[in-house]
């Protein structure tokens, strides 16, 4: 049951998760220095934690609702990783004065998508397997 289209979407959401924040900076400094998530402890743990999450979840496919729950809880985390860069950026870097946000910046919310079209299988999933009990 691996070969589920919501699998493809969690491991695509971890990859992004692990791999794009050591490929793009997260934003620049008031110096112009890049700032990389690797610089960070909590940043990077947050990155972390949220692949190893979304790796779970792809081998939880015989509990359905639990899926389905930590799928929305890496959604939030996410939710709480794009508050801290967005903070650190406005308050760290010099806020508005320095107007390089890099790309980085939107990696969790390319995880979110791909984590709320994930939860949206798995919801269809569990919806066809209610249908089909309350045929027998």
């Amino acid at each position: 049951m691996i070969q589920r289209i919501q699998s493809i979407y969690l491991a695509l959401a971890g990859i992004v998760s692990i791999a794009l924040p050591f490929v793009f900076s997260l934003y620049a400094d008031s110096e112009g220095n890049a700032v990389w998530a690797k610089d960070d402890p909590v940043i990077i743990g947050l990155f972390t934690l949220i692949a190893v999450l979304s790796f779970i979840i792809i081998f939880l496919y015989k509990k359905r609702q639990n899926q389905f729950v930590l799928g929305r809880l890496t959604i939030i985390l996410n939710f709480v990783l794009l508050g801290v860069l967005v903070y650190r950026s406005q308050i760290i870097s010099g806020g508005t004065a320095v107007l390089e946000k890099g790309i980085g910046m939107i990696i969790p919310l390319i995880s979110i998508v791909l984590l709320a079209l994930a939860n949206k299988a798995i919801k269809r999933d569990e919806d066809l397997v209610k249908s089909v009990d309350r045929l027998r």
